[in-house]
């Protein structure tokens, strides 16, 4: 419920809807970039024009809402911007109310040992860890669920030791890749997905065998 996520930000990150209104947060799983990303690109390969992943995300819930032709429903992207710069909606806080991912933030470790460094938050999933990444929200601001029952996340990483471990590993070895293994996961990117995901944004045309040119 969108009331969930109001109820723990300012009030200048709220979500401008009913506290009941139904929302689902979208996440993409290890397996996207096969089954959903390569086959894209491949259909669409003349028509890229933006990041190829956002591309492809924007097609499929497109398709979601065209399942819905009497709701209305809004999409909100994870990368989208307000005119204050301010992110549309914080993706990380939307999956820990959710239930999707636990937000694992500087206040869930007790003895801080950071002292005035700025530490953010990362998003671990029980079964993914760090490899899956928050795509999207749908709403859908017809409907409203007053008794829908809020699950909490499952809190996967329990000790104080590897939460620090983890903060650790994200804010200051982000590009090794280290933190999304904090947990024991049943899947991972493959090579090919890291290596398109390591390397920069202006490039990864190429790696998926497309040329500026085509573009």
């Amino acid at each position: 419920k969108v009331g969930w996520y109001n109820a723990v930000l300012q009030p200048a990150f709220h979500l401008p809807y009913p506290d009941d209104t139904l929302a689902f947060v979208v996440l993409s799983t290890p397996s996207m970039f096969d089954k959903a990303l390569k086959p894209f690109v491949n259909k669409e390969r003349l028509k890229l024009i933006r990041d190829p992943v956002d591309q492809c995300v924007a097609h499929h819930l497109s398709r979601v809402k065209e399942k819905f032709p009497d709701q209305r429903v809004d999409v909100m992207f994870d990368y989208e911007m307000l005119p204050s710069r301010k992110p549309k909606f914080l993706a990380q806080t939307a999956a820990h109310v959710a239930g999707a991912a636990y937000y694992y933030q500087r206040k869930d470790v007790k003895f801080d040992p950071w002292g005035k460094k700025k530490i953010f938050g990362v998003c671990i999933h029980p079964k993914y860890g760090g490899w899956f990444a928050i795509r999207g929200l749908l709403l859908f601001p017809d409907i409203q669920v007053p008794f829908l029952e809020q699950p909490a996340p499952v809190d996967c990483v329990s000790t104080e030791e590897k939460r620090i471990q983890l903060l650790e590993q994200f804010n200051f070895h982000w590009q090794d890749g280290r933190y999304r293994d904090i947990i024991e996961v049943k899947e991972r990117y493959s090579e090919e997905q890291k290596a398109y995901f390591a390397t920069p944004p202006a490039e990864r045309l190429r790696l998926l065998g497309l040329s500026q040119e085509a573009q």
